[in-house]
């Protein structure tokens, strides 16, 4: 774990009654059950800082307050959403301070308004679970909103999507989720039970529980009627359309509710304009954008002083030059810039277009630049260099140099570089992968 250090906050001093040691969950013995009036001030703590996120952080705690807050039986071990309710443990949320709670009501909500429920597809349940929660919690510490002691912040998926993270964790992997993903089931899934720390001692403790009488389980009222929920049924396919639609409009409205307020910015702001942005493939606005330049019209001009006096229509072509630029810096990776130079190629075959390719990170590729006419087949080169810093001015300074100008650039990259200061006279078009904005130029999202 020296590689994923754990948030630790000195100057934050756990309440006394604290049970939590990473995510081992103490479970409390039988005569400490909390009673109705345990559950309510646990409750009532929940609703306070739900109270207080509306107040300071109004995009986050309208999100929060889109969840019901329902106090789970002992199968919830430490927090739980089904992408429709909060659920928590009176327990653990009864040994947090006010800002991990505040932390926990955000993590759940955020799994529900970035819609990680609608995303997995044939991914494995427990890495995706792990993917959603590494996407989440760099965030919200950069934000500093401050997690449980001892949960793992994986500050190199800072800035990423789950779709992003999943490819790049290792299958061994030893961790758990932080907490419990409710809204499907183990289906495509080979792998330990993602269930927010049921790791061998928590499966013990779970056996023990069971062979204890069921007049003596935890009924939150003392020999009463349970208060406590048991766990929901995972989600239908129709539930899952229903919900990722309605998460997107809390999203887009929390976010107008915290604009109004003023109060939206940082790395939400961004969030936002990522996730509420049309669901149209990179490669169709990609080609959309480049028969904007087609040259392809038709000519009423006299081709010929033999032609005669009529000027009849004709179809004249004109060859097309594209620059194109790949960011090397490391952030993008093999697979993405193969799929890149495969779409590009085949447009510049419908285009009738010579493409001159650039590598750059900080500096141009001391093989640059690559020059490929309309009737070639536009190739990866064997090595493209790279792997430092960003910088885009090599790209812009060497389009300069040239004697007849490029009649668009297009530039893959993350974004995340040093700019030039004025905009060029032609036109740029950023295929940007992450969340990063562009100061000018036409941006396509490729995530």
């Amino acid at each position: 774990m020296d590689k994923y250090p754990t948030w630790q906050d000195q100057s934050i001093k756990p309440e006394q009654k604290v049970r939590v040691v990473g995510e081992d969950i103490v479970q409390p013995q039988q005569d400490e059950t909390l009673s109705s009036a345990e559950l309510e001030v646990v409750k009532n703590r929940l609703t306070k800082a739900r109270t207080q996120l509306i107040l300071d952080k109004p995009f986050l705690g309208n999100l929060v307050l889109r969840l019901p807050l329902i106090a789970a039986d002992s199968w919830c071990k430490t927090s739980a959403t089904d992408a429709k309710s909060f659920y928590y443990n009176p327990e653990f949320i009864n040994s947090l301070n006010n800002h991990q709670i505040k932390f926990i009501l955000i993590h759940e909500a955020l799994h529900c308004a970035l819609t990680h429920f609608a995303r997995r597809g044939n991914r494995t349940k427990h890495k995706w679970d792990l993917a959603c929660d590494f996407a989440i919690n760099p965030l919200l510490v950069k934000e500093g909103f401050h997690p449980p002691i001892d949960v793992p912040i994986f500050r190199q998926y800072e800035g990423m999507i789950a779709e992003e993270i999943y490819p790049m964790i290792d299958d061994n992997l030893d961790q758990e989720p932080m907490d419990q993903h409710l809204y499907d089931d183990q289906a495509n899934d080979d792998s330990k039970s993602s269930d927010g720390g049921m790791r061998e001692d928590d499966l013990q403790k779970e056996q023990e529980q069971q062979s204890v009488p069921e007049s003596k389980s935890n009924d939150g009222n003392k020999g009463g009627v349970s208060q406590l929920a048991q766990q929901p049924p995972a989600l239908q396919p129709d539930e899952v359309d229903q919900l990722a639609t309605q998460w997107q409009k809390n999203l887009a409205s929390s976010a107008q509710l915290a604009q109004q307020a003023g109060k939206l910015d940082g790395e939400f702001a961004k969030l936002i304009d990522f996730f509420l942005q049309p669901q149209v493939s990179w490669q169709s606005l990609l080609a959309q954008y480049m028969s904007t330049f087609a040259r392809d019209d038709f000519s009423y001009s006299r081709p010929s002083r033999r032609a005669g006096e009529a000027i009849m229509p004709s179809l004249r072509s004109h060859q097309l030059d594209i620059t194109v630029a790949i960011d090397t810096s490391g952030s993008i990776s093999q697979e993405e810039i193969n799929e890149f130079i495969s779409e590009v190629d085949a447009i510049k075959a419908n285009l009738r277009a010579g493409i001159t390719l650039l590598a750059c990170d900080d500096k141009l590729s001391e093989h640059s630049p690559w020059r490929y006419e309309a009737w070639e087949e536009l190739q990866f080169p064997a090595s493209l260099g790279g792997g430092k810093g960003t910088n885009f001015n090599p790209v812009f300074d060497h389009i300069n140099t040239q004697d007849i100008p490029s009649d668009v650039l297009i530039y893959f990259t993350d974004a995340k570089g040093k700019f030039p200061e004025f905009e060029p006279d032609y036109p740029v078009l950023w295929l940007i992968k992450g969340k990063e904005r562009v100061p000018w130029g036409s941006r396509i999202q490729l995530n």
